[in-house]
């Protein structure tokens, strides 16, 4: 008999708080995690659609959206668009997103449209399954970050190494709270990853003891440099690892998918001795 194929993790990449490299983190640790032999999807939930166009996937060629599966129900599997890197497809964004909260109104289960399409993909034979499954979240809390966290086993977080992104991590702490008090139970803290960090700059290293104290062991040992050709990248179209795979930056974010893929296999075989002991 086949061994049985687990279900996608699904993570939110989600930070409240603009410009500490969400967007950035999505795109290239999904481009790590198909480099090391993960299958991808990556749905772009912020109506900017940086992540599409990070990705080099143009407008023209975004004729059914993670917009189309939201409001209209339409299967993941059909937006769902093949990138330049193998084993890693996309969920375009649409700008009318940024509409989504007027649209749905009090429409039902307005929270969990999301939840049920990913479900719904969960039934697609294991060959066209993708291993895990990111959601680049708006930097706000709106309804289409509410969606992504109901439908998420986890948030990854990434962090700017500086003294606000501090606050920002804590707003964002309460909405997780809330996310699983109200509509999702499950929800867990996968990891906090410190983007930007420059070792040149005390600020960086205070912050890094700051979290690493409060946080533990959720905190990444991968930290993202700053890094000129990680910045570039996106003008080009290309994930960084793409662009310019020796780069500092590069390195770092398939250090991070590496840590990543050992993290959620340690966590499998934690469930699997648990549910052997009960």
């Amino acid at each position: 008999m086949p061994r049985e194929v687990p279900p996608p993790r699904i993570l939110a990449v989600a930070n409240q708080k603009g410009g500490v490299g969400k967007t950035t983190t999505a795109i290239n640790l999904g481009t790590a995690l198909a480099a090391v032999g993960e299958r991808v999807l990556l749905i772009d939930m912020d109506p900017q659609g940086n992540a599409s166009t990070g990705l080099g996937v143009p407008r023209e060629h975004r004729r059914v959206t993670i917009y189309d599966s939201i409001v209209d129900g339409r299967p993941l599997h059909e937006a769902a668009v093949a990138t330049q890197v193998p084993n890693l497809w996309l969920v375009p964004s649409d700008p009318d997103l940024s509409g989504i909260e007027i649209e749905l109104g009090q429409a039902d289960r307005r929270s969990f449209r999301l939840r049920d399409a990913i479900d719904r993909l969960k039934q697609l034979k294991d060959s066209l399954k993708p291993t895990y499954v990111l959601i680049d979240c708006p930097p706000s809390l709106n309804l289409l970050t509410v969606n992504a966290m109901s439908a998420a086993d986890a948030v990854l977080v990434p962090l700017q190494c500086e003294f606000f992104a501090l606050e920002g991590l804590t707003q964002l702490m309460r909405t997780i709270d809330l996310v699983r008090s109200s509509l999702n139970p499950r929800l867990d803290i996968q990891g906090i990853v410190l983007t930007m960090y420059d070792r040149r700059n005390a600020l960086s290293g205070q912050v890094e003891a700051d979290v690493r104290g409060h946080f533990g062991d959720k905190v990444y040992q991968t930290v993202i440099p700053r890094n000129v050709r990680v910045s570039e990248a996106p003008s080009f179209g290309k994930p960084a690892l793409i662009y310019d795979l020796k780069c500092a930056g590069s390195q770092a974010y398939l250090n991070l998918a590496r840590e990543l893929v050992r993290r959620e296999r340690a966590r499998r075989r934690s469930e699997q001795l648990l549910e052997k002991a009960e």
